[in-house]
């Protein structure tokens, strides 16, 4: 499926903007695209950006990066409940709080970067495994409706807007 034929009753306002932002892009090849994409776009960062913030309280290239890895935890585990037709309403996250209760700051862009392939690789078999009636299911998720697929388009849309705000504020 690709990301502009999801119906929008498939996610919130919110995240529109997330997922619209998308090339019409297909969900299992774009998961894998824009991992190599973001691993190399960051790997050409200069070093002495990674612990630099634009403006006072906000988030560093690290601290982003490891926002961008919890919230693709937090994405994929919403997926698998929603997929397993789990109709428990998912609450929503406080990513100011993820961010403080992190170390971001003293680790390696390299120790970052594992990790994030490591989900991002789980994440892609995982999305492969279902099947068409479980990427069309729809649960609550953050008290709005979504459904697996446009999960999989969010964790894709939401890297790539934290990518372009690297680019346009930190470098």
């Amino acid at each position: 499926m690709n990301s502009n034929q999801l119906p929008v009753n498939e996610y919130s306002k919110f995240n529109a903007t997330y997922i619209e932002a998308l090339e019409n892009v297909e969900l299992f090849e774009e998961l894998e695209i824009s991992l190599h994409d973001f691993i190399k776009f960051v790997q050409n960062i200069p070093l002495d950006k990674f612990d630099y913030s634009y403006a006072e309280g906000k988030w560093t290239i690290k601290e982003i990066i490891q926002h961008i890895i919890d919230a693709e935890r937090i994405f994929a585990y919403r997926a698998l409940r929603i997929s397993r037709n789990d109709k428990t309403p998912l609450p929503g996250f406080e990513e100011n709080d993820y961010v403080d209760n992190t170390d971001a700051k003293i680790r390696s862009i390299q120790d970052l970067l594992t990790e994030f392939s490591a989900v991002r690789h789980s994440n892609l078999l995982m999305f492969k495994s279902f099947s068409d009636e479980q990427l069309r299911r729809i649960g609550i998720a953050s008290g709005h409706e979504v459904s697996v697929r446009a999960l999989g388009f969010l964790i894709i849309g939401h890297m790539k807007h934290h990518q372009r705000v690297f680019a346009e504020r930190y470098l």
